[in-house]
């Protein structure tokens, strides 16, 4: 469904919020704040994926439930960063496409955030009840 909603977003001439489509400003084809910070909250919401997916499928290893909460929390905060930066970002962005402002990457953020940091939270939970378990 995200992939749907920015491929229409980028392709149909009407944005996001209902107004004209308007041509891509000529000097945001470079890396402007807006992007950078959205690829950074981007970057910290995929490592905070890859650590919770790690933390709940692999319970003994390094990352994992069994051996503490280390994976847990790493995902979670993660998630929230990401989710941090996404959510700045969109707000300040502009709310259209193509513009310079990042607002395509901070919704990217803003869905790895939210995963990652689901993800951390139910780690999180599972080794608390492990560690009820074990006592």
């Amino acid at each position: 469904m995200l992939i749907a909603i920015s491929i229409l977003s980028v392709v149909c001439p009407i944005g996001i919020l209902g107004q004209t489509g308007q041509p891509a400003d000529p000097s945001s084809y470079g890396m402007t704040s807006g992007r950078l910070a959205a690829n950074v909250g981007a970057v910290f919401g995929l490592i905070g994926v890859v650590i919770g997916v790690l933390a709940l499928l692999r319970p003994n290893g390094r990352f994992g439930t069994a051996s503490g909460r280390l994976g847990a929390i790493i995902s979670l905060a993660a998630g929230l960063i990401g989710v941090a930066l996404g959510g700045m970002v969109a707000i300040n962005s502009g709310g259209r496409v193509g513009t310079g402002g990042g607002f395509a990457g901070a919704i990217v953020a803003l869905a790895l955030g939210l995963i990652a940091a689901v993800l951390g939270a139910v780690a999180l939970a599972r080794s608390s009840r492990t560690a009820k378990v074990s006592s």
